[in-house]
């Protein structure tokens, strides 16, 4: 089936989004190049090995009911498992640690709680866009390798989509955005961007020979 056929035949404008539907139902597709009607290139799809067919994605993603997202949050609070932002509960949506086009669904009686956290709408977007351009997500599939990424486990990771990279997701609200609006302003003194200044910022207090320990509590 080509994106031509797709659009004159079917009326459908969306080519990569309807494979990508098609694969996360864990069916697998081969992707490959031809000439249109008018001699230009254009992208065309087959059923690839049924061997490869993925038995924990067919049928689709499976919803989450509320009384599973009711036991995220007594589990772990009503706050984004990335930021750590406190929000009422339908502003958090139910997320895969690892990603659903890499591990499938379990079924459902037998989902664990720890295999899935809670994410604001925010963080889940951020985490959508690197997992698609992780080459673990495209090619390999290996859920062991996004075990170890911060965007399944942010408390515990050692790579960030496959790069040595280490994130700190941070967010200020209430009375903490008088402290934001107060870096903001030395940041534009000093002429640097605020992710720099306050990177800078941590590093003088950890490098401090007795610099203060704040008392956290969450």
């Amino acid at each position: 089936m080509t994106t031509e056929e797709l659009a004159t035949q079917y009326g459908y404008g969306h080519p990569p989004r309807g494979a990508r539907d098609v694969r996360e139902l864990g069916i697998p597709l081969d992707t490959f190049f031809l000439e249109d009607s008018k001699g230009r290139r254009m992208a065309a799809y087959r059923f690839a090995d049924p061997d490869k067919v993925r038995r924990g994605m067919l049928g689709g993603r499976k919803v989450s009911s509320k009384e599973f997202k009711h036991g995220l949050m007594e589990a772990n609070g009503c706050r984004c498992r990335v930021c750590l932002q406190p929000y009422q509960d339908r502003y958090l949506q139910v997320d895969h640690r690892v990603p659903y086009e890499v591990a499938g669904d379990a079924a459902v009686d037998e989902r664990r709680s720890q295999d899935y956290m809670l994410l604001c709408g925010s963080c889940n977007r951020a985490k959508s866009w690197s997992c698609e351009h992780c080459p673990n997500w495209r090619d390999v599939k290996k859920p062991s390798v996004c075990e170890r990424c911060y965007w399944a486990y942010p408390e515990s990771y050692n790579h960030v989509a496959t790069e040595d990279i280490r994130r700190l997701d941070l967010a200020w609200a209430g009375n903490e955005v008088a402290d934001y609006d107060q870096l903001k302003a030395q940041a534009a003194k000093a002429k640097a961007p605020m992710p720099q200044f306050v990177r800078e910022v941590l590093k003088a207090a950890i490098r401090r020979p007795k610099a203060v320990r704040p008392n956290i509590k969450l």
